[in-house]
């Protein structure tokens, strides 16, 4: 159990940094929109133009590091699974 709370915390670490990474790595706050500058095909004149698309941010890369952190430190309080079930209950073979 301690080990695969782990290996599970370091994959989502990994994971969180990756696609943080590819999809932006934006060092601000998560965004929803983004803002382009676009010439208008009637008026030729230039103006902004909001766009829908995801760009994570920050925040949303420190929970994810936050909750690989509180899965780590889980894997200290977990006990460890006793592999011979009759060592640790004796009147298992009581009949």
């Amino acid at each position: 159990m301690k080990r695969a709370l782990r290996v599970f915390a370091l994959a989502l670490a990994v994971l969180s940094l990756v696609l943080w990474a590819a999809l932006g790595a934006h060092r601000g706050w998560t965004r929803t929109t983004e803002t382009r500058w676009e010439k208008d095909p009637v008026t030729e004149l230039e103006g902004p133009v909001h766009v829908r698309k995801f760009v994570p941010g920050v925040d949303l890369l420190a929970i994810s590091l936050l909750g690989a952190a509180v899965l780590f430190g889980g894997s200290f309080l977990a006990r460890k699974h006793s592999r011979n079930y009759d060592e640790t209950h004796p009147t298992a073979h009581s009949h």
